[in-house]
């Protein structure tokens, strides 16, 4: 029997809006990516790029996510490993092993190991790492462009002075995530 495993890494637990975002990812036997390593520690412009080449040395990977409100209801831990989950469930074929960036494992039929810094430390988790990362960041993009003047496309909707002092000046969004502090902070004041 072949082992499939899959490297597993969610971005997203610390900006006040925007969703939670996750990816799986299963290479190829005997993949080799040059670079590859926490998403946080690469440039834009690096992450892009190896966003098509892990694409291209993958068998299977895949992108799960929670909404801002799905957070706002079950907390941002749970909503993390959900978005895990689903990025999980949607890999084509099914892996036998699941290793996953930190120090839980979501609820998952299959064997998983947690791996605290993994992202650093196994590619395929990296792999995993800069995927979703390139996906949450063009997702704060489009909202940049939808809702302009809070800055979403540098800060990624973490809370930057910029974005507080944009959230306070303008006010909050369906995309700000209500049990965050200090969109709940400015939602009681109102």
């Amino acid at each position: 029997m072949t082992i499939t495993i899959a490297g597993v890494d969610e971005v997203g637990r610390g900006p006040i809006a925007g969703s939670v975002v996750a990816a799986a990812v299963i290479f190829k036997a005997g993949t080799e990516i040059p670079g590859l390593t926490d998403s946080k520690k690469l440039s834009a412009k690096k992450r892009e790029y190896l966003f098509d080449i892990i694409i291209e040395h993958s068998i299977s990977w895949a992108i799960g996510e929670c909404s801002v409100a799905e957070i706002d209801e079950i907390n941002i831990l749970q909503a993390s490993l959900l978005a895990m989950k689903r990025a999980i469930e949607k890999l084509s074929p099914i892996p036998n092993k699941v290793l996953v960036d930190g120090n839980r494992c979501p609820n998952i039929s299959m064997s998983c190991d947690a791996i605290v810094k993994g992202d650093l430390t196994v590619p395929v988790i990296s792999a995993a790492s800069i995927l979703a990362k390139v996906t949450r960041d063009r997702q704060m993009l489009e909202i940049e462009e939808k809702y302009p003047g809070y800055g979403f496309a540098s800060h990624k909707g973490y809370p930057t002075k910029k974005h507080i002092e944009a959230l306070n000046q303008l006010g909050v969004l369906p995309i700000h995530r209500r049990t965050f502090s200090p969109v709940s902070k400015l939602l009681t004041h109102i």
